[in-house]
């Protein structure tokens, strides 16, 4: 849809007056983590696109305090599921149980029914309890008997993943781990975060109350908000070109990445980083998206969405790679 420069102009004050809650929830945030902005982000960018996260990395990293504390700014409910070798899709979306006194079956809902789901450790759980977690973020509702009950809204899954242990694990194959809107991998904190991290868990200071500061219906205006940001069309070739040469290197002079890419992303890569890129615009409190909001977001969105052959492995080049190469070579508009 064509847009004039005055439709955009009055979309850039309705997203700076919206966007306010974004402020206020950093600052809220900032209180109990340190650093980690880039996770922070990604976790807002998913929230406010309709999508969910997968986080990787070891353990420590603040990636369940950072969803708990998440919900806390936002009045909403927050639920937390370890995953488990023995977990059953029923622990998870929750079963029919016998009432004695009414006398009949009634439903017993699972944790599921939250706004905010963290599914730690999800590899650790069997396919079919992971199948019955992916139905739910796909669906955005749950089949208990014969009823199907909707997921209230917002809905937002923030699964993690360790990627040390591979014992006892159920790695997510690549048709579910598509379902997830990002991969963000977090990394260690600078020496002086660090250092900063060390000093607030050592003096015993009472750890700082996390207010809420936005409401469920303040998310929602601003979701509606994202889908209408401006995409120009040249921003779009670009998405496109982007994801294309994911399948088609040697069209994009990428031939040397033939051999190493065995396929990639779907049409789902394109959608996802559109939305993720009009997300991360709003985020900046702009009602349009430039080619920098496509290439900040763009590994997210594509790391777990192509696969790299045998021969990419032997030469020691990862999905990474192949990334920054392609965005390298692509015509930025």
């Amino acid at each position: 849809m064509l847009q004039t420069a005055e439709d955009i102009r009055l979309l850039n004050e309705k997203i700076n007056h919206a966007a306010g809650f974004v402020t206020r929830i950093n600052d809220e945030l900032s209180k109990v983590i340190v650093g980690q902005q880039s996770m922070i982000e990604r976790l807002l960018i998913g929230l406010l696109s309709n999508g969910h996260v997968l986080l990787e990395g070891v353990p420590g990293l603040a990636k369940t305090l950072a969803i708990k504390s998440l919900s806390q700014t936002i009045m909403a409910q927050f639920s937390r599921i370890q995953f488990t070798p023995d977990l059953l899709p029923a622990d998870v979306v929750g079963t029919m149980i016998y009432n004695q006194n009414k006398n009949e079956f009634v439903v017993r809902k699972g944790p599921i029914f939250a706004n905010f789901i963290l599914a730690d450790e999800i590899n650790r759980a069997p396919a079919k309890v992971q199948s019955a977690l992916l139905e739910a973020m796909q669906e955005r509702q749950v089949t208990i008997g014969d009823t199907s009950y909707k997921l209230q809204e917002p809905f937002l899954v923030l699964a993690t993943q360790n990627p040390i242990e591979q014992e006892g694990t159920y790695p997510l194959p690549e048709a579910q781990v598509d379902r997830f809107m990002l991969k963000v991998v977090v990394g260690y904190p600078t020496k002086s975060e660090e250092q900063l991290i060390i000093r607030q868990n050592t003096l015993g200071l009472v750890a700082p109350t996390i207010n809420a500061v936005a409401s469920t219906s303040e998310i929602l205006t601003a979701k509606e908000l994202v889908r209408q940001v401006y995409l120009d069309e040249k921003v779009e070739s670009y998405i496109l070109d982007i994801v294309f040469a994911t399948r088609f290197p040697e069209k994009y002079n990428l031939a040397k990445l033939k051999p190493l890419i065995s396929f990639g992303g779907s049409p789902r890569a394109s959608i996802n980083l559109a939305l993720a890129s009009k997300a991360y615009a709003f985020l900046n409190k702009r009602g349009y998206v430039i080619p920098e909001d496509v290439r900040n977001i763009c590994k997210d969105v594509l790391r777990h969405r192509i696969g790299i052959s045998y021969e990419a492995e032997a030469e020691n080049v990862n999905v990474e790679d192949i990334i920054n190469e392609i965005l390298k070579t692509v015509n930025v508009p």
